[in-house]
Order: C-alpha cells, then structure tokens, then sequence
C-alpha cells in the first residue's frame, strides 16, 4: 500500500473520492463476473470430460477394427479401399459471446445416408474395416464438438486469469493507495485547519490587547 503523490487539497480529496467511488464499483462488477466465469469454465470443463470419454470410445473401436483389418486384407486392397472418401463433411465455424468472450461454434453436417460413408465395394473388403469406418465416422462429431469445448475452456481460462488480476490490482493496490491517500489529505487538512485557527486566535488576542492598550491611553489622557 502506497501513497499517491498528489497535493493535500480539498479539490484534490473530492476528486480522489470520486475515483475510489468508481474503483470500488469496478471491483465489484470484475468480481461478479469473474465468479461467472468461474461457473461457465467449471460447466465446460464438465462437458468436455463427457466429450473426451465419448470420443476416446469410439477412437478406441475404430483403431481396434482397423488394426485387424489390417491384418486379414492386403496392404493393396487397403490402400485402394481407402484412396477416394466418399463422404462430405462440412464444419461451419461461427461465434457465441460468453461474458464478453466470443468463443467458437462449430456446426457439423454430413450425408444422411449411412451407407455413403463407405469409399469401398464390399467385395474385396473385411467386415472390421467396415466397422472401423462407422466408429471413426461416429468420433467425427465429438471430435469436434471436444474441439469446440476444449477452446471455449480455453477462452474462458485467459479472461478469468486476466480478469483475476484486474480484480487484484484493484482490490490490493488501487483502492487501498487511494483510501491511504484519500487519509493522508484529511490528516493533512485537519493539521491546516487547527494551525489556521490557532493563528486566528493568536490575531483575535493581538487585536484584543491592542484595543485594551489604546482605551487605557484614552483614559489617562482624559484623566
């Protein structure tokens, strides 16, 4: 906690008033929604646990299926097999603001038919392939939607770390130097105040002896 360097005015204290008005209002809004914050990353980190363990599942049983396709059709037919996908995705990419912080939304769009996902004949191709192709088809959306979840939480984990440091600026450094000089004015103000009304007094006394004085050589020069 530190003074500011500022003269001890009255104009000066009403101005510091203000401004601690202000930072103390600021303070509160940057808490309000840092807290916010707080519950809309702990609710997507929630979501992208359920979305990871979605995703992994499938991972999982598409690279199960492959691995023993692999194993029972020749490294020919597999690469012909897979050289043209037949299927079109489409991931359309917009924005969602979550307090003040614009995040991404991904829209993902396929074929209807489930049969389009095959690029392949049947004919020379094992039934593990086929069911390779389906769990890795499955983990497309999650995938995505894990994506879309990972960089909202992201996001958020930036504007709650810098929010944090807002909020503690404001709350250890600006509002306690502006109370402590807000103090140091006032002391200094009351110091001025009781100098000014001694020196008045003094004056008053001055003055006082000094009638006293000249009605005394009034009467005794009457006398």
């Amino acid at each position: 906690m530190a003074r500011l360097n500022v003269n001890p005015t009255r104009m000066e204290m009403t101005r510091l008033k203000k401004q601690l008005k202000t930072a103390t209002r600021g303070h509160k809004m940057l808490k309000d929604k840092l807290d916010e914050l707080m519950k809309q990353f702990l609710e997507i980190v929630k979501e992208n646990k359920k979305l990871r363990q979605e995703a992994e599942k499938s991972l999982e049983a598409a690279y199960k299926s492959f691995i023993i396709a692999r194993a029972v059709m020749s490294e020919e037919y597999m690469g012909e097999a897979l050289m043209m996908p037949k299927q079109k995705v489409v991931v359309d990419v917009s924005k969602k603001n979550i307090m003040s912080v614009n995040v991404p939304v991904f829209d993902f769009k396929a074929a209807d038919s489930r049969s389009d996902i095959y690029p392949y004949g049947f004919a020379f191709t094992s039934g593990e392939l086929d069911t390779a192709m389906e769990s890795f088809s499955a983990a497309m959306e999650p995938l995505l939607r894990l994506a879309e979840s990972e960089k909202t939480a992201q996001l958020l984990a930036q504007e709650i770390e810098k929010t944090r440091r807002r909020v503690n600026a404001l709350e250890n450094v600006m509002i306690p130097n502006y109370q402590e000089t807000i103090k140091f004015i006032a002391q200094k103000l009351e110091e001025n105040d009781r100098a000014t009304t001694t020196r008045l007094m003094k004056v008053k006394d001055m003055i006082a002896k000094k009638a006293i004085e000249e009605r005394r050589r009034q009467d005794e020069a009457v006398g």
